[in-house]
């Protein structure tokens, strides 16, 4: 493998594992909050993929009104999950929760497949064309992607660190039970952090359509299990460790393709998660958490 054909697959994993830091940045804002594995979260996915699919292709609306519906539907469908499906099991055990979001999971996949059909929706490129630099061409839709997360990541910490709402927020994360004492609206503040997820996973799936411009029922799946492989890899609960596993997980993909064992790509970042979590069982920037007695 040459110099320049090492920093093109670099690039396209940086781009693939920028979409897999987005969405694992909702898994962690969400099961930072409330302990919940919402294994749902890959299928909001799924639904922003076929707005901006049919936005563009049956209505010819522009790309930015596109991302702007993606991103409206992903946040109206995220905080709807949340008041219906997990409100009402807040005080139950966990594995209700975690049973009821593969329910939700399987309900959206399937509705999806009535609604829109079982088969690939697939689309013109929504950012075409590349620049080359040096040896190397990099397409405007990976330099997008990566810009993107990142940004995303600094206004997601922002808002978690600096502002009242996400005060409230780790304040609900340290102890559910003395933030309501506080005076913390618990209602409120759960509802925006799904809020704040759903809206990464709308972001998400409009970056995923520029890497790969088609959108299936099903499409929510592999991508929702990679992005939470990367929220444990970095350390589930971490906002800079979302990003660095989604990172970790696009490189590993991308290299391991690069030469000729893309068929054993996923087992590859699977071995990958055991080995990290039994030598860390927290994660790479996740820090150990002392149960209160």
């Amino acid at each position: 493998m040459n110099l320049s054909t090492l920093l093109a697959q670099i690039i396209n994993g940086l781009q693939t594992g920028s979409i897999y830091a987005l969405v694992a940045l909702g898994y962690s804002m969400v099961y930072g909050i409330i302990l919940l594995l919402n294994f749902a979260h890959g299928d909001i996915i799924m639904v922003g993929a076929y707005v901006v699919y049919y936005s563009i292709t049956r209505f010819a609306f522009h790309p930015l009104l596109a991302v702007l519906l993606a991103v409206a539907a992903s946040v109206a469908l995220g905080v709807t999950v949340e008041k219906v499906a997990y409100t009402p099991l807040r005080s139950a055990p966990r594995l209700s929760l975690l049973i009821t979001a593969i329910g939700v999971s399987f309900l959206l996949e399937n509705g999806a497949q009535m609604i829109f059909g079982a088969d690939t929706k697939s689309m013109d490129p929504i950012v075409p064309g590349s620049v080359a630099i040096g040896s190397v061409t990099i397409s405007y839709a990976a330099i997008i992607t990566i810009a993107v997360s990142v940004i995303s990541m600094f206004i997601l910490t922002r808002l978690v660190n600096s502002t009242k709402m996400g005060k409230a927020m780790r304040a609900v994360s340290e102890d559910m039970g003395a933030a309501q004492l506080m005076g913390i609206s618990l209602n409120k503040t759960i509802s925006f952090t799904f809020a704040v997820g759903s809206a990464l996973a709308g972001i998400g799936s409009v970056l995923y359509l520029c890497a790969y411009p088609q959108a299936s029922p099903t499409m929510g799946s592999m991508l929702g299990i990679k992005a939470f492989i990367a929220a444990v890899l970095g350390g589930i609960g971490s906002i800079p460790g979302a990003m660095l596993g989604g990172f970790i997980i696009g490189l590993l993909e991308s290299l391991i393709s690069a030469v000729h064992l893309s068929m054993w790509k996923d087992a590859v970042v699977f071995v990958v998660l055991i080995v990290v979590l039994l030598l860390k069982p927290t994660g790479i920037l996740g820090h150990k958490v002392q149960e209160k007695v």
